[in-house]
């Protein structure tokens, strides 16, 4: 047999593990590590109990430990087993026991001394996954405090390992060089054609790879749907068994994917194939480029699934699968130029997942922990948002509910409903947590249930096919939550809920209001929005439980709903709907809504008119008027938010206040909030007078250094006050010509001495001169002004010298 390029490591890995009990090993793909290390640790006795091997994926864990097993010429569940979701394999010579990541941290918060376990071992760990994080990070914990003799080691292809090394207090790095065979690289001549499909474009590269190569050919693509579009692309291809290769198929098919065949094989696979599994007859990778990954929006508290170009890290480890036996060939959909332009890594889950789960896993740890990536404190506040109306959270600190839901094997909120509906539910739990059963259907879950029930008449009765192996799964999977549910459901469990009503439990936040309107649009409890293809079966539905959306965080569309009535929301959620008296303003309206409400959460369930509101909710209402539509100056508060600023001459350091709009809309509610009692429109905001309320905003003493400094009206020589206007460049009055006869001095204002600007009027209020000197003007326009307007107004005195005449506003006698 060939040697393994790991092996030449194997004495430097355990020379660390006796020296510092941990170690950091990197090593390319194809180098043998997961099979290898495990087995040479083994028959190191370096190892007192168990050595756990981690695996992030079902089908990886089961092949692992087969290989091992293999090796050893034995039969799983003797010295080497495995403990995966719905199935273990395990005896009580089992030393070695590879596990998916998630029974681990079970493990540990079941038993945090890890009793009878020796090492640990995290494989794949570039892969980044959430239990994979937390899992190290507790392990850390355990032996910095119970178990010093505790063995872990970290093990990845990929990854930028330094970091890993420092969490682990500078662990020793064990780096294998080289792979087990050479892989030549080949990169398309030009960038794909943009008329061209993405999966007809990898299928004719698929074909260029079969023509050109021998062996069989292992092509990466985002998900199902590719793969089996490609799948029938490749139907015709002569000689070649093509066999799919995804997470959600069962083990049958997986196995029938790695197995040999007849004809040359070209397996056709997600991301799933990127791990420690190796492909009997694989010489040649086509890899499309493109990854799927799952992507959390804490504003809208929803996940989506979104298609991503491949990392230089995920198209490396893709890369390796061709070197696994033989030397190889790599096909890549894009080319060498593009290749500068990819990320480096992909996202660490702890970035981009849903955290609800991991944050209930630290609360029921006791703590926070030091992880390689810390959470995201946005996504990690929602998260425990989330678990405190579940109950499982209660002031921050876990609940004898939330302990209960950490051991059972499900998302948080599927467990929540499975303990408080008891075993009736186990059938939804596990819909939901599986991909749709069936093809092209509206997004109404009872339409599921009734496919789960009995495939074959749904079919008879309805267009859209039922996918059996997803049903098989689902089935499979409810029974062993069923048996699972019994004893830990039935003190809380609430029986004969509906099918709605089991859904709102896991969905509290998303039961569904439909919005006035024609379109199908709802609000959602949660307060976001979400909306609904028009002609769906649910879009009339005035409630429903939106159980799954692709979430956009504007206004998410809701791919699986169901209805609700509000008798089912109030039976079960009666001590949460509050009645609550609302005043506020409406934009739409243009004017304060002062109304009684039922509510849950975001949801207005009953809504009546609040006619006895006090004067202060509906004041504070007004007020948001206010600043949505701005301040409606009369002009005397127009005229001494004048003076005002006139008096402040832009000293931010001055006593005088600020009455800018920005500074007063910024202070209203001190200021304005007093005044606004009886507006309840914005006809009201209008007619509002800011005289007094913004005189009300200065002391006797300031207003009396207003008066003096900048007086608010001019006294004619009549004794007439004239409002003067601070608005323009120079303060402004406008006067009859006739008031102003004998004035030899121009008017000033103020202890500044501020020359007026001065309107003077016809008889008829009519501009005839703007003057900032009087006195000028009677000795140069004045005669021209009299020579046209005695014509026009002859009974009014116009005389040649207007310094000597005295001042009136009085006309001649009729006849004189």
């Amino acid at each position: 047999m060939t040697a393994l390029p790991i092996e030449q490591v194997l004495p430097e890995l355990r020379a660390a593990l006796a020296a510092r009990g941990m170690a950091v090993l990197q090593a390319p793909p194809g180098a043998g590590k997961t099979t290898l290390v495990p087995l040479d640790l083994l028959a190191s006795g370096l190892v007192r109990g168990r050595i756990v091997m981690l695996e992030p994926r079902r089908l990886a864990a089961r092949a692992a430990a087969e290989r091992m097993a293999e090796t050893l010429g034995e039969a799983v569940g003797a010295r080497v087993g495995y403990r995966i979701r719905g199935e273990t394999k395990v005896g009580k010579a089992t030393r070695i026991e590879v596990v998916t990541e998630g029974i681990l941290t079970r493990m540990i918060q079941s038993d945090p001394e890890l009793r009878g376990i020796g090492a640990l071992i995290f494989d794949e760990f570039h892969e980044r996954s959430l239990n994979a994080d937390l899992g190290l990070a507790l392990a850390l914990e355990i032996r910095a405090a119970l178990r010093e003799d505790l063995l872990l080691i970290v093990m990845s292809a990929t990854l930028d390992a330094a970091p890993v090394a420092e969490l682990m207090g500078g662990a020793p790095l064990v780096t294998s060089q080289g792979r087990a065979f050479a892989v030549e690289t080949r990169w398309l001549g030009r960038s794909p054609d943009a008329s061209l499909r993405f999966e007809a474009g990898v299928a004719g590269l698929v074909r260029q790879a079969v023509a050109e190569t021998e062996g069989g050919v292992l092509v990466f693509l985002p998900g199902e749907g590719e793969i089996r579009r490609v799948e029938a692309m490749l139907g015709g291809l002569e000689g070649c068994a093509l066999r799919p290769l995804f997470g959600a198929m069962d083990f049958a098919a997986q196995r029938a994917a790695l197995a040999p065949a007849q004809g040359r094989k070209i397996v056709l696979a997600t991301s799933i194939a990127e791990t420690s599994l190796t492909i009997p007859d694989i010489g040649v990778v086509v890899d499309g480029g493109r990854a799927r990954r799952a992507r959390f929006d804490p504003n809208s508290g929803m996940s989506r699934l979104v298609t991503e170009r491949v990392t230089r890290a995920e198209a490396e480890q893709r890369r390796g699968r061709a070197g696994r036996i033989a030397a190889g060939v790599c096909y890549r959909y894009w080319t060498k130029g593009e290749e500068g332009g990819l990320a480096a890594y992909p996202p660490a889950e702890i970035e981009a997942a849903d955290l609800t789960g991991l944050a209930l896993e630290l609360a029921l740890w006791g703590g926070e922990v030091a992880l390689l990536t810390p959470p995201n404190p946005g996504a990690m506040a929602e998260a425990r948002a989330l678990l405190t109306a579940l109950g499982a959270l209660e002031a921050g600190r876990i609940t004898p509910h939330g302990r209960a839901l950490a051991a059972l094997p499900l998302h948080p909120r599927l467990a929540h409903m499975l303990r408080r509906a008891g075993p009736e539910a186990a059938l939804l739990a596990a819909l939901l947590a599986e991909r749709d059963p069936i093809k092209g259907a509206p997004p109404d879950l009872a339409l599921r249930m009734a496919a789960l029930a009995d495939p074959r008449r749904f079919e008879a009765e309805h267009a859209w096919p039922v996918l059996r192996p997803v049903v098989e799964r689902i089935r499979q999977e409810a029974r062993r939550l069923e048996r699972g549910a019994g004893v830990a459901t039935a003190a809380v469990a609430d029986a004969g809920l509906s099918l709605g009503q089991m859904a709102a439990l896991a969905y509290p936040d998303r039961i569904g209001q439909r919005r006035k309107g024609d379109a199908p649009r709802f609000v959602l409890s949660g307060g976001k929005g979400a909306a609904m293809a028009l002609g769906t079966p649910l879009a009339a539905a005035r409630l429903l439980v939106a159980t799954d959306l692709d979430g956009d965080s504007r206004e998410a569309q809701i791919r699986q709903a169901v209805a609700l009535s509000e008798a089912e929301l109030r039976g079960l959620y009666a001590a949460q709907i509050e009645t609550l008296e609302v005043c506020l303003w409406s934009k739409r309206e243009g004017r304060v809504l002062a109304r009684r409400q039922e509510r849950f959460g975001a949801l207005v369930l009953g809504d009546q008119a609040w006619s006895d509101a006090p004067p202060e909710a509906i004041a504070r209402a007004a007020l948001e008027g206010v600043r949505l539509n701005g301040l409606h100056f009369s002009p005397a508060a127009r005229r001494f938010r004048a003076r005002v600023a006139l008096a402040r001459g832009g000293d931010a350091n001055s006593d005088w206040p600020d009455f800018s709009d920005e500074a007063l809309l910024a202070a209203a509610e001190a200021w304005l909030l007093p005044h606004l009692g009886k507006c309840r429109s914005e006809a009201d905001l209008r007619s509002l007078d800011l005289h007094e309320p913004l005189r009300a905003c200065l002391s006797w003493d300031q207003l009396r250094r207003l008066d003096q400094l900048v007086p608010a009206h001019f006294e004619t020589p009549l004794g007439r006050k004239v409002p003067i206007d601070y608005d323009g460049e120079a303060p402004a009055i406008e006067v009859r010509l006739q008031e102003m006869f004998g004035v030899t001095r121009h008017p000033v204002v103020g202890a500044k001495q501020l020359p007026l600007r001065v309107t003077l009027t016809s008889p008829g209020h009519k501009t005839i001169q703007v003057t900032m000197d009087i006195p000028r003007f009677w000795t140069s326009s004045y005669a021209d002004v009299r020579k046209d307007m005695r014509g026009q107004y002859p009974r009014h005195p116009w005389p040649e010298d207007p310094t000597q005449a005295e001042p009136t506003l009085r006309a001649k006698p009729r006849g004189s």
